[in-house]
């Protein structure tokens, strides 16, 4: 039974000319078909769209206009044209779900005012958002399209210049804590399967003028507080952060992942928080991808993924659209060895390079992210199927099934034992870590 997503369309077609993107093969020359991403195929025991569970990020996709530092926009979008305010984002929910439904994409993701610019006053982003996710229910309802998560803008608007949870001025926590609590009914309202929680400003600037136990005190504080108000409203879905090491703060305190998870035991959060890794804000940390998904995974705690990639010769988060399928294969080797993801999916937190500039651009980015995503994934259960990686993995690792070895990694030797297993079996014979096969077996099944 297909998976795909009704087609809906609103009071105008925003991409004309475009039907649903179809699956037509690798010999396929159509730039506006799938090569290797078919939702319904199998790969091991679940599906692509189970394995993948795909999002498209609501801000980049439909709000980027491809402005930069140093330029002005170079996309008139036409769903971005009204004069109010509520015009502008019912068109732009117009716009979303089309390309959503057409694509065959399950899933969204927003910030609050992502949906509807946010009012003067909160009680006026309250009602902005009522209204608009009155209108994301319905648009829900005909296209059979879910939330995957939901979360709140809390580091654009100048109040949240030196954080939101993390600030030092009471009353800007407090106005944060008034727009978590609105994103988070917004997200129930939807059926909204998570709630992500991004610091995008929750660090510091300068350790001259930062306690920073006293705010991470209060981070830890506000989550919890947040945790037991979405739990009393009967949200049920899973809690995510997303570690991001800096920028546009000089340090923030979701570093990477082993720092998040520091966190969160030290406060008492392991219980209701996973970590959603995003593939350039693991880059900007000095790790790879692949290390933040392992990281995470063997914690138990890998939650979600935002599918995009840095450029290697820029210091800064780029959030292009994901291609390396040798670097993915790699994270879903991981991904399918540990049991995937935990609640989540993969979203394209993406958006096109400031010279593409027209809609179908769009077809083309997130035909090639999921292209390459599926493309990986049967890369990677093939390798796991039929090739000896594991067992030369394993391998590696043989001599600590020796009795000795046993002792030790069960907690059962003391120092003076090791010691004394050392002297008498004399110095170790160098042993080949054999790099260079491991990198050929990807090369071989691509």
């Amino acid at each position: 039974m297909s998976t795909r997503a009704q087609v809906v369309l609103g009071e105008r077609e925003f991409f004309p000319g475009i039907g649903p993107i179809p699956y037509e093969g690798r010999e396929s020359d159509q730039p506006l078909a799938f090569r290797w991403y078919e939702a319904d195929r199998v790969v091991g025991e679940k599906t692509m769209a189970e394995h993948f569970k795909f999002a498209v990020a609501y801000w980049h996709s439909f709000g980027g206009t491809g402005t930069d530092p140093f330029g002005a926009p170079t996309r008139q979008y036409p769903w971005l044209v009204a004069r109010e305010p509520q015009l502008r984002a019912r068109d732009k929910m117009e716009a979303a779900f089309e390309f959503i439904t057409k694509m065959g994409i399950p899933y969204y993701c927003f910030h609050d005012f992502d949906l509807i610019e946010e009012g003067p006053t909160l009680a006026e982003s309250a009602r902005r958002l009522d209204r608009i996710t009155d209108y994301a229910q319905q648009k829900q309802a005909a296209s059979g399209v879910k939330l995957l998560w939901g979360t709140a803008n809390l580091f654009s608007h100048p109040r949240y210049m030196n954080g939101a949870a993390t600030n030092p001025d009471f009353a800007v926590v407090a106005h944060a804590a008034a727009q978590v609590r609105r994103a988070l009914d917004a997200t129930i309202k939807l059926g909204g399967e998570n709630y992500v929680f991004w610091g995008g400003r929750e660090g510091y600037l300068s350790l001259l003028n930062t306690d920073m136990k006293t705010e991470l005190d209060h981070l830890a504080r506000f989550l919890h507080l947040a945790v037991d108000y979405a739990r009393r409203q009967g949200f049920e879905g899973q809690f995510f952060i997303e570690p991001k090491p800096a920028e546009p703060s000089k340090h923030q305190y979701d570093f990477d992942a082993a720092t998040v998870i520091g966190f969160l035991r030290e406060y008492d959060l392991l219980d209701h928080f996973k970590l959603n890794i995003e593939v350039n804000h693991a880059t900007l940390a000095q790790h790879t991808f692949q290390h933040e998904v392992r990281v995470a995974a063997d914690a138990g705690l890998l939650g979600s993924l935002d599918a995009n990639r840095g450029d290697y010769q820029n210091g800064w988060d780029t959030d292009q659209f994901p291609n390396n399928v040798y670097e993915l294969v790699e994270a879903l080797l991981i991904l399918l060895e540990t049991g995937g993801l935990r609640g989540g999916g993969i979203n394209f937190d993406a958006k096109l390079r400031r010279n593409s500039t027209d809609p179908v651009d769009l077809f083309y980015a997130h035909i090639g992210g999921m292209d390459a995503f599926a493309r990986a994934l049967l890369v990677a259960q093939d390798i796991l199927e039929h090739s000896d990686y594991l067992a030369l993995r394993r391998e590696r690792y043989a001599s600590f099934q020796s009795e000795a070895a046993r002792a030790f990694a069960t907690g059962q030797s003391t120092l003076e034992d090791l010691s004394a297993w050392a002297q008498a079996n004399g110095e170790p014979e160098p042993r080949s870590g054999r790099q260079e096969r491991f990198e050929n077996i990807i090369n071989r099944y691509l």
